[in-house]
Protein backbone atom coordinates (compact mmCIF):
# COMPACT_ATOMS: atom_id res chain seq x y z
CA UNK A 1 0.00 0.00 0.00
CA UNK A 2 2.88 2.61 0.74
CA UNK A 3 4.82 1.97 -2.81
CA UNK A 4 1.29 2.21 -4.22
CA UNK A 5 0.92 5.41 -2.17
CA UNK A 6 3.98 7.41 -2.89
CA UNK A 7 4.01 6.50 -7.02
CA UNK A 8 1.04 7.78 -7.02
CA UNK A 9 1.79 11.01 -4.64
CA UNK A 10 5.20 11.51 -6.83
CA UNK A 11 2.78 11.27 -10.44
CA UNK A 12 0.11 14.38 -9.29
CA UNK A 13 3.34 16.15 -8.19
CA UNK A 14 5.10 15.73 -11.58
CA UNK A 15 1.98 16.18 -13.24
CA UNK A 16 0.73 19.24 -11.46
CA UNK A 17 4.60 21.31 -12.03
CA UNK A 18 4.25 20.36 -15.65
CA UNK A 19 0.89 21.93 -16.30
CA UNK A 20 2.14 24.76 -14.19
CA UNK A 21 5.05 25.22 -16.32
CA UNK A 22 2.85 24.99 -19.72
CA UNK A 23 1.23 27.59 -18.50
CA UNK A 24 4.07 30.07 -17.74
CA UNK A 25 5.38 29.06 -21.50
CA UNK A 26 2.52 30.03 -22.46
CA UNK A 27 2.26 33.22 -20.74
CA UNK A 28 5.56 33.92 -21.87
CA UNK A 29 5.61 33.24 -25.35
CA UNK A 30 2.13 35.17 -25.50
CA UNK A 31 3.63 38.40 -23.67
CA UNK A 32 6.16 38.38 -26.49
CA UNK A 33 4.56 38.13 -29.22
CA UNK A 34 2.16 40.83 -28.03
CA UNK A 35 4.80 42.99 -27.35
CA UNK A 36 6.81 42.91 -30.65
CA UNK A 37 3.45 43.52 -32.56
CA UNK A 38 2.50 46.01 -30.49
CA UNK A 39 6.37 47.97 -31.18
CA UNK A 40 8.18 45.64 -34.19
CA UNK A 41 11.27 45.50 -31.53
CA UNK A 42 12.53 42.61 -29.27
CA UNK A 43 13.31 45.03 -26.93
CA UNK A 44 9.72 46.00 -27.12
CA UNK A 45 8.79 42.94 -27.01
CA UNK A 46 10.88 42.14 -23.49
CA UNK A 47 9.00 45.31 -21.97
CA UNK A 48 5.76 44.10 -22.77
CA UNK A 49 6.49 40.86 -21.23
CA UNK A 50 8.06 42.01 -17.57
CA UNK A 51 4.99 44.95 -17.82
CA UNK A 52 2.87 41.46 -17.78
CA UNK A 53 4.70 39.90 -15.64
CA UNK A 54 4.44 42.96 -13.07
CA UNK A 55 0.97 43.24 -12.88
CA UNK A 56 0.22 39.64 -12.44
CA UNK A 57 2.98 40.44 -9.20
CA UNK A 58 -0.22 42.61 -8.11
CA UNK A 59 -2.53 40.82 -8.57
CA UNK A 60 -0.56 37.44 -6.94
CA UNK A 61 0.08 39.90 -3.58
CA UNK A 62 -3.54 40.60 -3.79
CA UNK A 63 -4.81 37.26 -3.80
CA UNK A 64 -2.37 35.80 -1.72
CA UNK A 65 -3.26 38.13 1.99
CA UNK A 66 -6.77 38.82 1.21
CA UNK A 67 -7.90 35.98 -0.74
CA UNK A 68 -9.16 33.56 1.65
CA UNK A 69 -11.19 36.31 3.43
CA UNK A 70 -12.85 36.61 0.64
CA UNK A 71 -14.26 33.28 -0.04
CA UNK A 72 -15.16 32.87 3.19
CA UNK A 73 -17.24 36.08 3.47
CA UNK A 74 -18.70 34.75 -0.16
CA UNK A 75 -19.52 31.57 1.34
CA UNK A 76 -21.35 33.03 4.49
CA UNK A 77 -19.08 30.52 7.02
CA UNK A 78 -18.87 31.47 10.43
CA UNK A 79 -16.23 30.62 12.67
CA UNK A 80 -17.16 27.94 15.54
CA UNK A 81 -15.30 26.59 18.52
CA UNK A 82 -15.11 22.77 20.33
CA UNK A 83 -18.34 23.84 22.69
CA UNK A 84 -20.58 24.39 19.41
CA UNK A 85 -19.00 21.44 17.18
CA UNK A 86 -17.16 18.91 19.17
CA UNK A 87 -17.09 16.35 16.87
CA UNK A 88 -16.09 18.26 14.11
CA UNK A 89 -12.86 20.51 16.42
CA UNK A 90 -11.61 16.57 17.72
CA UNK A 91 -11.39 15.23 14.39
CA UNK A 92 -9.40 18.46 12.78
CA UNK A 93 -7.55 18.33 15.66
CA UNK A 94 -6.44 14.85 15.32
CA UNK A 95 -5.37 14.54 12.08
CA UNK A 96 -3.60 18.14 12.14
CA UNK A 97 -1.67 16.32 14.54
CA UNK A 98 -0.76 13.68 12.39
CA UNK A 99 -0.34 16.00 8.98
CA UNK A 100 2.03 17.84 11.41
CA UNK A 101 0.86 21.05 10.66
CA UNK A 102 -1.18 23.71 12.61
CA UNK A 103 -4.64 23.26 13.62
CA UNK A 104 -6.82 25.14 10.96
CA UNK A 105 -9.79 28.00 11.74
CA UNK A 106 -12.50 25.97 10.87
CA UNK A 107 -15.77 27.64 9.91
CA UNK A 108 -19.38 26.07 9.20
CA UNK A 109 -21.66 27.27 6.76
CA UNK A 110 -25.08 26.71 7.08
CA UNK A 111 -26.73 24.81 4.13
CA UNK A 112 -28.00 20.90 3.71
CA UNK A 113 -25.48 20.22 1.05
CA UNK A 114 -22.71 18.43 2.21
CA UNK A 115 -19.74 19.42 0.98
CA UNK A 116 -16.36 21.33 2.40
CA UNK A 117 -13.12 23.26 0.95
CA UNK A 118 -10.00 24.57 2.65
CA UNK A 119 -8.35 27.91 2.14
CA UNK A 120 -5.51 30.01 3.06
CA UNK A 121 -2.04 31.30 2.18
CA UNK A 122 -0.11 28.37 3.77
CA UNK A 123 -0.49 25.92 7.18
CA UNK A 124 0.15 28.94 9.67
CA UNK A 125 -2.96 31.00 8.03
CA UNK A 126 -5.35 27.81 6.83
CA UNK A 127 -8.93 27.62 7.55
CA UNK A 128 -11.37 24.49 6.90
CA UNK A 129 -15.11 25.04 5.63
CA UNK A 130 -17.98 22.87 6.48
CA UNK A 131 -21.22 22.68 5.77
CA UNK A 132 -24.15 21.42 8.04
CA UNK A 133 -25.25 18.97 5.70
CA UNK A 134 -22.03 17.90 5.65
CA UNK A 135 -22.10 17.03 9.44
CA UNK A 136 -25.42 15.29 9.37
CA UNK A 137 -25.29 12.91 6.80
CA UNK A 138 -21.43 11.49 7.15
CA UNK A 139 -20.53 9.18 9.67
CA UNK A 140 -17.34 9.78 11.57
CA UNK A 141 -15.09 7.66 9.25
CA UNK A 142 -16.55 9.38 6.11
CA UNK A 143 -16.04 12.81 8.34
CA UNK A 144 -12.12 12.01 8.88
CA UNK A 145 -12.16 10.93 4.96
CA UNK A 146 -13.05 14.34 3.83
CA UNK A 147 -11.16 16.64 6.85
CA UNK A 148 -8.06 14.26 5.70
CA UNK A 149 -8.74 15.57 2.12
CA UNK A 150 -8.44 19.39 3.14
CA UNK A 151 -5.88 19.07 5.82
CA UNK A 152 -3.84 17.59 2.55
CA UNK A 153 -5.00 20.47 0.22
CA UNK A 154 -3.34 22.62 3.02
CA UNK A 155 -0.09 20.67 3.73
CA UNK A 156 0.49 20.07 0.25
CA UNK A 157 0.51 23.96 -0.17
CA UNK A 158 -2.26 23.65 -2.54
CA UNK A 159 -4.13 26.88 -2.50
CA UNK A 160 -0.84 28.65 -2.89
CA UNK A 161 0.20 26.53 -6.01
CA UNK A 162 -3.90 26.81 -7.46
CA UNK A 163 -3.39 30.67 -6.68
CA UNK A 164 -0.39 30.86 -8.85
CA UNK A 165 -1.68 28.93 -11.80
CA UNK A 166 -5.13 31.09 -11.34
CA UNK A 167 -2.96 34.52 -11.42
CA UNK A 168 -1.11 33.09 -14.54
CA UNK A 169 -4.33 31.96 -16.09
CA UNK A 170 -6.61 35.48 -15.65
CA UNK A 171 -2.92 37.32 -16.17
CA UNK A 172 -3.28 35.67 -20.06
CA UNK A 173 -7.17 36.51 -20.11
CA UNK A 174 -6.45 40.30 -19.14
CA UNK A 175 -3.59 40.35 -21.87
CA UNK A 176 -5.57 39.16 -24.33
CA UNK A 177 -8.57 40.96 -23.68
CA UNK A 178 -6.70 44.16 -24.07
CA UNK A 179 -4.51 43.22 -27.21
CA UNK A 180 -7.67 42.30 -28.78
CA UNK A 181 -9.00 45.52 -28.43
CA UNK A 182 -6.60 47.74 -29.44
CA UNK A 183 -6.16 45.76 -32.05
CA UNK A 184 -9.71 45.92 -33.39
CA UNK A 185 -9.49 49.67 -32.48
CA UNK A 186 -7.09 50.29 -34.81
CA UNK A 187 -4.10 51.38 -33.27
CA UNK A 188 -1.64 48.34 -34.33
CA UNK A 189 -2.74 48.58 -37.90
CA UNK A 190 -1.71 52.67 -37.92
CA UNK A 191 1.86 51.39 -36.13
CA UNK A 192 2.19 48.87 -38.52
CA UNK A 193 1.71 50.85 -41.65
CA UNK A 194 4.27 53.68 -40.51
CA UNK A 195 7.10 51.22 -40.11
CA UNK A 196 6.34 49.96 -43.79
CA UNK A 197 6.92 53.64 -44.63
CA UNK A 198 10.07 53.79 -42.62
CA UNK A 199 11.80 50.62 -44.21
CA UNK A 200 11.26 48.66 -40.75
CA UNK A 201 10.64 45.19 -39.84
CA UNK A 202 6.87 45.34 -41.06
CA UNK A 203 7.04 41.98 -42.40
CA UNK A 204 8.06 40.16 -39.45
CA UNK A 205 5.57 42.66 -37.05
CA UNK A 206 2.80 41.68 -39.57
CA UNK A 207 3.11 37.57 -39.19
CA UNK A 208 3.53 38.03 -35.55
CA UNK A 209 0.73 39.96 -35.45
CA UNK A 210 -1.18 37.00 -36.76
CA UNK A 211 0.37 34.94 -34.47
CA UNK A 212 -0.59 36.90 -31.64
CA UNK A 213 -4.14 37.52 -32.93
CA UNK A 214 -4.45 33.37 -32.71
CA UNK A 215 -2.78 33.28 -29.33
CA UNK A 216 -5.00 35.92 -27.94
CA UNK A 217 -7.99 33.76 -28.99
CA UNK A 218 -6.84 30.47 -28.16
CA UNK A 219 -4.22 30.73 -25.66
CA UNK A 220 -7.02 31.72 -22.43
CA UNK A 221 -9.11 28.70 -23.39
CA UNK A 222 -5.91 26.46 -23.74
CA UNK A 223 -4.76 28.23 -20.23
CA UNK A 224 -8.25 27.60 -18.71
CA UNK A 225 -8.09 24.00 -19.67
CA UNK A 226 -4.56 23.63 -18.09
CA UNK A 227 -5.79 25.21 -14.68
CA UNK A 228 -8.36 22.56 -14.40
CA UNK A 229 -6.05 19.76 -15.35
CA UNK A 230 -3.94 21.15 -12.50
CA UNK A 231 -7.14 21.25 -9.90
CA UNK A 232 -7.93 17.55 -11.12
CA UNK A 233 -4.43 16.47 -10.19
CA UNK A 234 -4.33 18.35 -7.36
CA UNK A 235 -7.61 16.45 -6.09
CA UNK A 236 -5.94 13.27 -6.91
CA UNK A 237 -3.20 14.42 -4.52
CA UNK A 238 -5.10 15.43 -1.55
CA UNK A 239 -7.30 12.23 -2.23
CA UNK A 240 -4.32 9.86 -1.59
CA UNK A 241 -2.81 12.02 0.97
CA UNK A 242 -6.02 11.96 3.40
CA UNK A 243 -5.49 7.54 2.95
CA UNK A 244 -1.97 8.42 4.46
CA UNK A 245 -3.25 10.35 7.62
CA UNK A 246 -6.57 8.08 8.15
CA UNK A 247 -5.28 4.92 6.78
CA UNK A 248 -8.48 4.37 5.69
CA UNK A 249 -9.72 4.24 2.21
CA UNK A 250 -13.17 3.32 2.34
CA UNK A 251 -13.79 6.29 4.62
CA UNK A 252 -13.23 8.58 1.98
CA UNK A 253 -14.84 6.23 -0.54
CA UNK A 254 -18.07 6.49 1.15
CA UNK A 255 -18.01 10.24 1.71
CA UNK A 256 -17.24 11.26 -1.74
CA UNK A 257 -19.77 8.87 -3.39
CA UNK A 258 -22.50 10.71 -0.50
CA UNK A 259 -21.19 14.11 -1.20
CA UNK A 260 -21.62 13.31 -5.16
CA UNK A 261 -24.98 11.81 -4.62
CA UNK A 262 -26.60 14.16 -2.91
CA UNK A 263 -29.34 15.94 -4.54
CA UNK A 264 -29.24 19.04 -2.75
CA UNK A 265 -28.02 22.40 -4.14
CA UNK A 266 -24.92 24.56 -2.25
CA UNK A 267 -26.70 28.22 -2.89
CA UNK A 268 -23.32 30.03 -1.97
CA UNK A 269 -21.23 28.17 -4.16
CA UNK A 270 -20.71 29.67 -7.30
CA UNK A 271 -18.17 29.84 -10.63
CA UNK A 272 -15.17 31.33 -8.70
CA UNK A 273 -15.06 29.06 -5.69
CA UNK A 274 -16.55 26.00 -6.93
CA UNK A 275 -12.84 24.38 -7.54
CA UNK A 276 -12.13 24.47 -3.50
CA UNK A 277 -14.39 22.03 -2.79
CA UNK A 278 -14.04 18.30 -1.82
CA UNK A 279 -16.72 17.98 -4.64
CA UNK A 280 -18.38 20.45 -7.58
CA UNK A 281 -20.82 21.97 -5.52
CA UNK A 282 -22.67 22.67 -8.68
CA UNK A 283 -24.49 19.91 -10.19
CA UNK A 284 -24.97 18.64 -13.36
CA UNK A 285 -29.08 19.35 -13.10
CA UNK A 286 -28.08 22.89 -12.49
CA UNK A 287 -29.28 25.88 -15.31
CA UNK A 288 -25.67 27.40 -13.79
CA UNK A 289 -23.98 24.42 -14.45
CA UNK A 290 -24.14 24.72 -18.27
CA UNK A 291 -21.15 25.50 -19.82
CA UNK A 292 -19.05 25.17 -17.23
CA UNK A 293 -15.57 22.70 -18.00
CA UNK A 294 -15.01 19.95 -15.03
CA UNK A 295 -13.55 21.38 -12.05
CA UNK A 296 -12.79 18.06 -10.59
CA UNK A 297 -11.38 14.50 -11.60
CA UNK A 298 -15.05 12.04 -12.00
CA UNK A 299 -15.84 10.31 -8.69
CA UNK A 300 -15.85 7.20 -10.36
CA UNK A 301 -12.23 7.51 -11.05
CA UNK A 302 -11.00 8.87 -7.42
CA UNK A 303 -12.90 5.93 -5.85
CA UNK A 304 -11.37 3.36 -7.96
CA UNK A 305 -7.93 5.05 -7.66
CA UNK A 306 -8.51 5.09 -3.82
CA UNK A 307 -9.74 1.33 -4.25
CA UNK A 308 -6.14 0.71 -6.09
CA UNK A 309 -4.37 2.07 -2.51
CA UNK A 310 -5.73 -0.93 -0.33
CA UNK A 311 -5.57 -4.05 -3.13
CA UNK A 312 -10.00 -3.48 -3.66
CA UNK A 313 -11.55 -4.41 -6.99
CA UNK A 314 -13.49 -1.23 -8.98
CA UNK A 315 -16.66 -0.64 -8.50
CA UNK A 316 -18.92 -2.76 -9.91
CA UNK A 317 -20.72 -2.04 -12.92
CA UNK A 318 -24.04 -1.15 -11.54
CA UNK A 319 -22.65 1.39 -9.46
CA UNK A 320 -20.01 2.46 -11.83
CA UNK A 321 -22.96 3.56 -14.02
CA UNK A 322 -24.79 5.86 -11.05
CA UNK A 323 -20.81 7.00 -9.65
CA UNK A 324 -20.74 8.08 -13.90
CA UNK A 325 -23.85 9.62 -13.77
CA UNK A 326 -22.85 12.47 -11.15
CA UNK A 327 -20.11 14.44 -12.72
Amino acid sequence: MASTFYTLQGQNRRNSVLLLLVVSLVFAVFGLAVGYAWTGSGAGAISALVIALGASIVLSIGSYYAGDSIVLAASQAHEVSAEQAPQLLNVVSELSIAAGIPMPKVYIIDDTAPNAFATGRDPQHASVAITTGLLEKLDREELQGVIGHELSHIGNLDIRFTLLVGVLVGSIALLADVFLRMTFWGGMGGRRRRDDREGGSGGAQAIVMILALVLAILAPIFARLVQLAVSRQREYLADASSVALTRNPAGLERALAKIAGDTEVLEVANRATQHLYIVNPIKKFEDRSKGLFSTHPPILERINRLRTLHGAPPVDANEARTLAGLD
